[in-house]
Order: C-alpha cells, then structure tokens, then sequence
C-alpha cells in the first residue's frame, strides 16, 4: 500500500436524539463500575476519551482499570490524544483489554509498545480534524465516551471552565459527546448549578459519576510550551516572524495560529512586536492556546481568540473569563468536511517538523529513527487550511538531520508547505515565486531547501526495521487517505 491509495466514503450521519429526560433528571452513579453496567459495556466496543488534561489526564487510566477489572477486552480506544501518564495502557494491551488503537498523537510509554507491535492490529493515527470527521460521518462509532468535566451538575451539564481541575474548553468532548451512542462524564467537582453556559448540554449525558480527583491541571502545560530562550531559536523566530511581514499578510484583521513548540511561540512574540509597531489587531488567534497568545490578546494584538484546548493554566483562566476567549469544538476547530472550519479562516500558521523532505513534505509522527513520538495532531488540518504555512526547525537535534532527502514518515504534504525557516535561513515552496520575491525584496536570507539540507549532517548509519517488517500504524491524512506507514521497529 502506497500514499493515498485508499479513500473512505461515508454518510453523515444526524446528532443522536435527545436524551429522554431531556437533561432534568440527577444522573449520579456510585462509582465507574456501576457506570459500565448501565451503558452495557462489553467486549468488541469502541471507547473514547479526550485529553484536555494532557500529561495530567487521570480519567483514562481510572476507567481503564474498571473496565479490566470488570474482565471486558478486544476493546478499541478512541482517545484523542495520548500521553506519557497513560503509560499504565500498556499493560491493558499486554492483558487483552484493548486490541486497537485510534488517536490524533501519542507519545511516551504506550508510543513505544506500539511501535514494537503490541497491539493485535494496526493502531490509527489520524488529524484532529479527521478524527471529528470520522465520528461524524459514523466512520469512526464510539459505542461510549468517557467525558472529564472539571465542573458538572446533577443532570449532566459539563463545562472545563471552573473547578479545582479546571483545563479550560471541552473541544474534542464535544465532537464525542454529540455522536456516542452512550456519554458518562466524571468530575470531581458536582454543583447545583454551573456558573457559565456549559461546554457540553445535559441532553447529551447519560451518566455523572463523581470522582475524587480527574487529574492534575497543572500538568497540562509542559517545556515544549513555553517560549524558547536558545539564541537559534529566537534567531529563527525573527526570520518567520518577519517573512510574515514581508508576506503581505500583515494587515489589520490578519488570523494566525501558532504550535505550542518553544520556537512557535517565540515567532508570535516577535510578530506581536512588529504588528505593534504597524499598528496592526489580529482578528483572531486560534488553536491551542497558551499565555504568549493570551499576553497579545491582552495587549490589544489580537481581538478574539479560538481555543480548542487550553496548553496551560494562563490560557485556562483567560477561558473562564474573558467573553472575547471562545471554545470551539475539534470539528469547527479542523474538519475538513467543514466550510466553516476555523483552519480556512487562517493567513498563517506555524508548524514544527521533526524532518522535512525535499518536497517540504513534513513528519512530525516519528523520531528519524522510526520510533512514533507524536502525530499529526491539528498539524495537517491548519497546514492545508492557512494562506502561509511556516515549518521553523533547527538544522539538527542529537545528531539527527532535521531535512533530509526521503522522510522516514509522511504527516504532512508538501503541497501545504510555502516555507521552511533554520538558522541557516529560510526555503520557499517553488510553487510560491510571489511569496519569495518579496522574501528576497525584504532582504530576508532566502536558499533553496537543498543547500540547507547540505548543511545538516548525515543521517546516522541505523536500520531503523526490517524491510518486512509488520506495520503497526496506519497514517491518515484528513480527508481519510491513507498518506503513510509506520513499521516495526527493533525491540
């Protein structure tokens, strides 16, 4: 099977009907195990999860010790992220418990059993827009969804907003919530009234229970999302930061949205700088939200913001209130059955790479040798939807070459590409000549992505699988195309 051989159509589906009670009844359940007995949970089903908690997350692994506990497995997980704190999977994998896999990312403990073949079955890792798509269209049926509220009432209305777990918008619970056959939120915060308008309605709810804690908060942020301080870094963040300028695309009302990588951030800094100095407002900023972008739309650079998750506990309060902070959900976030997405509305994102190919085709799915460390996540969605997509890297990391000439995994086409920004300088997508003439009327130092990958090193002499090897993911463009492998590594 090659790239894009494979093309999935299927109907949308309706929202499910209205819960009967209509949101008024008192939903409490004793406990987890009483919660998988009312929605007759069994072997075979399709459980899903989202990770607004991030590496704080405790719901997924409370749940998945009930369920083992109750002796359910060939379970398929939906989760639409998953962390290094949900290492305890590996073993529910080990036992039986799940045997498939669907996510957006992964990363940590359970990345690497994967990656060695521990699963009965290929897991699945798709686009944050892909994955709303999917459980829209019915592609993806999730027989019951695990929705951690940091605030619920009685009847099941569910907000991330407030409580001592606070993590700010239920984006991806949202997308879950509206199609599961059955929803069970856990909290541990019950009230007789939520204080805001809720994330998730109680007529989407079946069943609260409370719980002592949903996790840590304070883990959701992490040294990847914070602004960088390395001089490389910050010299590359000026070279984006003013080829964005030289772009054109630096108007009153502009949109860009930013990755929550320590260089990303430091380009919205830096940009923030140059359209203070213009006199330019953003319209909005949208994405996953962290404090550099709430300290600009504090300052009056950005009128609105569009969070879909919240990447650390500056962003979760600015959620709660200010009016101008608004959630949105994984499908008006990113799905691209959606003309309305807030992906189409963007001048410019800024993405990461792991390696970018010489048809600046990009992965940040894998560790150049192989082993799966993430996912597309929103990667792919804003990539195709922004007028100016930027990929800023360093020319190596530990010894690895960060542009090489074959990728060792495809997460996003190079099509999507306009420019890839190192401390050498900066490559522009031949297919844009209009954006690097103003590049090179800037004065910016513009090289074609070939001399740059000339000045990165070799990549190390490592096998990184057997040419037979047995593929333990299957990587899923947007739209459902099947854009590349992940093999096997060495155990």
């Amino acid at each position: 099977m090659t790239p894009f051989d494979v093309t999935l159509e299927c109907p949308v589906l309706p929202v499910l009907p209205l819960r009967a009670d209509a949101g008024t009844a008192d939903k409490r359940l004793p406990d987890l195990a009483a919660a998988l007995a009312a929605a007759g949970v069994r072997d075979g089903m399709t459980i899903s999860f989202h990770h607004h908690l991030r590496n704080g997350d405790g719901v997924l692994n409370a749940v998945m010790q009930a369920l083992a506990g109750a002796g359910i497995g060939d379970l398929t997980l939906a989760p639409s992220s998953v962390f290094a704190v949900h290492a305890p999977l590996v073993g529910h994998i080990a036992h039986g418990t799940v045997s498939g896999l669907h996510t957006a990312y992964m990363a940590g403990p359970v990345a690497q059993a994967v990656g060695q073949g521990a699963l009965s079955r290929p897991a699945v890792l798709q686009t944050h827009g892909g994955r709303a798509r999917d459980i829209e269209t019915g592609r993806l049926r999730v027989d019951v969804a695990f929705v951690a509220a940091a605030m619920a009432d009685r009847s099941g209305n569910l907000t991330g907003a407030h409580g001592p777990s606070a993590f700010g918008p239920l984006g991806y619970g949202q997308v879950d919530a509206a199609r599961a056959r059955c929803v069970i939120a856990v909290t541990d915060c019950l009230v007789d009234k939520l204080p805001c308008a809720p994330d998730i309605p109680a007529a989407q709810v079946d069943h609260v229970v409370v719980v002592e804690r949903i996790g840590e908060a304070a883990n959701i942020a992490s040294g990847t999302t914070r602004i960088t301080t390395d001089p490389a870094g910050l010299h590359i963040a000026a070279m984006a930061a003013d080829l964005i300028a030289a772009s054109g695309l630096m108007q009153d009302g502009m949109s860009f949205q930013t990755g929550a990588g320590g260089t990303s951030l430091a380009v919205a800094a830096r940009l923030g700088h140059l359209m203070a100095g213009s006199g330019v407002v953003a319209g909005f900023v949208s994405g996953g939200i962290t404090a550099p972008i709430v300290a600009l739309h504090r300052a009056g650079l950005a009128r609105r913001l569009w969070n879909v998750q919240s990447f650390d506990l500056d962003a979760v309060h600015s959620y709660a209130h200010d009016a101008l902070h608004n959630g949105m959900s994984a499908s008006l976030y990113a799905n691209p059955a959606r003309s309305d997405a807030i992906v189409n509305k963007l001048d410019v994102m800024i993405l990461g790479a792991t390696e970018v190919g010489a048809a600046f085709d990009v992965n940040v799915t894998t560790g150049s040798d192989g082993g799966i460390m993430g996912g597309s996540g929103g990667h792919a969605d804003a990539a195709a939807g922004a007028k100016l997509a930027i990929v800023v890297t360093p020319l190596e990391t530990r010894g690895w070459p960060r542009l090489v000439k074959h990728l060792t995994c495809r997460t996003t086409p190079g099509a999507h590409i306009d420019a890839v920004v190192t401390p050498a300088g900066i490559a522009i997508n031949p297919k844009r000549p209009d954006l690097e003439s103003r590049a090179r009327h800037a004065g910016l130092p513009v090289m074609t992505l070939e001399a740059m990958r000339a000045l990165c090193p070799p990549r190390p002499d490592k096998p990184l699988h057997a040419p037979d090897a047995p593929v333990v993911a299957v990587c899923e463009y947007r739209d459902g195309r099947v854009i590349d492998l992940v093999r096997q590594q060495p155990g």
